[in-house]
């Protein structure tokens, strides 16, 4: 790519040069030859590029060789202090202006890139600078919402724009030259105008504030079980005597006959009601031979003995007489020595 070379009338803030860079090709187009023609009140030769050259610098070089490139239609006054009217042509002339882009060219290349490049005025310029100063950036300043920076941030934006107006040069193709009028002013053709319009608005920047801070929410960290907060929540319930069972001796809750089935609540119960009744008005059935079982044994709290081939005497054991009579069997109720009597009388 061909490096884009400016001469230094074209820099920021640069003055207007006594003479226009004009660089032709060692051929020159017959539109451009056409063009210098009509434009040229006393007939010059045009027979060679240098005669060519010379007219062409010497006319883009005069003082009023001035090019308008666009116009733009803007706003006379802030927002705030715009005319209200009826009438809608009435308030447009009010509080509407137009703004001419006016321009100079400063260089032509015909060789390199086949282009003309634009600078504009310093009246153009300074017209822009105000009205980005005192309708603009007060609109802008407006709208927005307030924070600690709001100021140097319009300042340091109008400063921008300031600086990049200046530096603006516009370029376009060698063929805008057929737009050249006498004494070298010209306009732009071809719908180049919109071109400058986009490209001049799009050094208005807008005034953007900070983006909103995001706060982190600190959430509080769930309570363990062990926090003192939910100490009630998460403490198990005291457990009361009353729902434990009551100890029991192990005999007691053992069946002395496969089809008997003893506790020893059932035995305390009924040890209260028969415990007032006397031996002669109870009439005890006689109880039945019990069949033969091998005893229960535990291997941690009973010694299990080897099984005897004898017949055991079928005498009935205290643990046999309380399932069926339903009192408690003891040693000081009824003891082994009242044995003898309990089986006369059976």
């Amino acid at each position: 790519m061909p490096v884009q070379l400016l001469p230094a009338s074209a820099a920021a803030f640069a003055p207007r040069a006594s003479s226009v860079n004009v660089v032709l090709g060692s051929k020159v187009e017959p539109w451009l030859t056409q063009t210098l023609k009509r434009i040229n009140r006393v007939k010059r030769p045009l027979n060679s590029v240098p005669q060519h050259q010379r007219c062409l610098t010497e006319t883009l070089s005069s003082p009023n060789a001035i090019w308008t490139l666009a116009s733009l239609i803007l706003p006379k006054a802030p927002d705030s202090e715009l005319t209200k009217d009826v009438n809608p042509l009435m308030e447009a002339i009010f509080n509407y202006q137009f703004i001419h882009l006016e321009a100079y060219i400063v260089h032509v290349d015909m060789v390199l890139r086949s282009e003309v490049a634009y600078k504009l005025t310093p009246d153009t310029i300074e017209s822009l600078i105000e009205y980005h100063k005192d309708i603009y950036c007060v609109n802008a300043r407006a709208n927005t919402y307030d924070w600690s920076e709001k100021e140097q941030q319009c300042k340091k934006l109008h400063e921008n724009f300031v600086q990049a107006i200046n530096k603006f040069v516009f370029r376009t193709h060698v063929s805008a030259l057929e737009g050249l009028e006498e004494d070298g002013v010209g306009e732009l053709l071809s719908g180049k105008s919109d071109e400058v319009k986009n490209a001049v608005m799009a050094l208005v920047k807008p005034l953007l504030p900070p983006p909103p801070r995001i706060v982190d929410v600190v959430r509080q960290p769930p309570l363990l079980p062990s926090s003192p907060a939910n100490a009630n929540v998460w403490s198990s319930q005291p457990t009361t005597p009353s729902s434990l069972p009551a100890p029991v001796d192990s005999w007691r809750v053992l069946p002395s006959s496969p089809s008997v089935t003893s506790t020893s609540a059932d035995s305390t119960s009924s040890s209260t009601i028969w415990a007032s009744l006397g031996m002669n008005e109870i009439q005890l059935p006689s109880p039945p031979a019990p069949a033969y079982s091998q005893p229960y044994s535990s291997a941690g709290l009973y010694y299990s003995s080897p099984l005897v081939s004898a017949p055991m005497s079928h005498l009935p054991l205290p643990s046999m007489l309380a399932p069926q009579c339903g009192i408690s069997v003891g040693y000081g109720s009824f003891g082994w020595d009242r044995y003898q009597e309990y089986t006369t009388t059976m």
